[in-house]
């Protein structure tokens, strides 16, 4: 079997998964307020910004988040199966593979924010920190921002 990327199992994931636009998203949290907002960052770029209001449940441990019985599961998550979930990364591809999940374990509308944090601070709207403080859109974006060593960004290519 050939080495997929990254990459490669986003866009072959994405075709199976609903994607929305942040200006999509901020219509709909104005429309909808049973929607339930799903980051699946770390917990600590959870901490540095987030979408008030949001869960967060790292996508290492949404399976077992999404049963009971586990020390992980996240009840308001379970419960979930027919709300309407955003699910949310910094740039939007661990959320189309979240959202993938989520559809493999039977909840019925879960949909990708397609440009994750990245897009919606760009769009301008509203994040917060872990105390729940209004992060300004320029710091935000100083934190969303990816900062790769030289060993990250892997061998020269010829």
């Amino acid at each position: 079997m050939q080495r997929k990327t990254f990459k490669d199992l986003v866009a072959e994931h994405a075709e199976h998964v609903e994607e929305r636009f942040p200006w999509d998203l901020a219509d709909e949290m104005t429309q909808n307020e049973d929607i339930l907002l799903l980051d699946v960052r770390c917990p600590s770029e959870f901490d540095e910004v987030h979408i008030a209001g949001s869960i967060n449940v790292p996508r290492g441990i949404l399976e077992t988040a999404c049963d009971y019985g586990y020390e992980e599961t996240v009840p308001i998550l379970v419960e979930a199966r027919q709300r309407r979930i955003a699910v949310i990364c910094r740039s939007g591809n661990r959320s189309v593979l979240a959202a993938y999940t989520l559809k493999q374990l039977g909840y019925e509308s879960p949909f990708s924010l397609k440009t994750g944090l990245r897009g919606w601070n760009d769009y301008e709207q509203p994040v917060v920190n872990g105390k729940g403080e209004i992060i300004p859109t320029d710091e935000a974006e100083k934190r969303l921002t990816a900062h790769l060593s030289p060993e990250q960004m892997g061998p020269p290519k010829n």
